[in-house]
């Protein structure tokens, strides 16, 4: 029987900023795996690699040194073109502040990663159409982020991140910048897209009752994984 090759899979991974005395050791021996319709919830104090080690995850940055798998692939051997392709492609982002243009409605700005894939306009609108009634805001679609309550915007970034059908969702304190109400709106929300939809999930986030909607969570403290639990 063929063993099931991880989604994600960091090996021994090391990540230093600086040289010398002023080198600043982030991740120091990182070994993390996310498997296909997984939940992650990262947590950890400021400075405790958590959101270093998304980035690598994400393609945004590079190890120092080991390995990163993605579906089997090694990612760190990528060129910078190769790792925007697959972010382009495989991975979807969301972040603390939203990240909207401001005079783009919202079915303009979910449309903007089927843009830079070269996707004809009328379905372009149509899977635009369809991610932002997946979140509940079709009836939005024609607002402005100034238009829109902070949920609002957030539920219009998510289905930004998810029209492109991505096999990871890595979400940057998706719930930062909410009230509590707002916040347990925004798990829920991907709780389900977890469930129901399929999509492998993982949040970086500080608030452990956010933290509880994932299947598995995971500490890091001083570049280092602390705990592994759940999964």
């Amino acid at each position: 029987m063929t063993e099931k090759i991880p989604l994600v899979q960091l090996i021994d991974i090391h990540k230093r900023y600086g040289q010398g005395e002023a080198a600043f050791f982030a991740l120091q021996g990182i070994d993390f795996v996310i498997e296909e319709g997984d939940f992650v919830a990262v947590m950890g104090p400021s400075g405790s690699g958590k959101s270093t080690c998304m980035n690598i995850v994400g393609a945004l940055d590079t190890p120092t040194s080991g390995q990163y798998l993605f579906k089997g692939v090694p990612v760190e051997k990528m060129t910078h073109d190769e790792r925007a392709l697959l972010r382009r492609k495989y991975l979807g982002f969301i972040f603390q502040g939203f990240n909207l243009l401001a005079r783009t409605t919202a079915l303009e700005n979910v449309e903007l990663p089927l843009l830079y894939r070269g996707v004809p306009r009328e379905e372009r609108h149509k899977l635009a159409r369809q991610a932002l009634d997946r979140v509940g805001l079709l009836r939005w679609e024609h607002h402005t982020p100034a238009e829109l309550s902070g949920g609002q915007q957030q539920r219009v970034a998510i289905a930004r991140a998810i029209v492109s059908k991505p096999l990871l969702l890595l979400a940057d304190e998706p719930t930062g910048s909410l009230d509590t109400k707002r916040s347990i709106e925004i798990m829920r929300l991907l709780k389900d897209l977890n469930e129901q939809d399929g999509i492998t999930v993982s949040l970086v986030t500080h608030e452990p009752e956010m933290a509880t909607f994932a299947k598995r969570i995971v500490h890091f403290r001083d570049g280092r994984i602390e705990s592994d639990q759940g999964g």
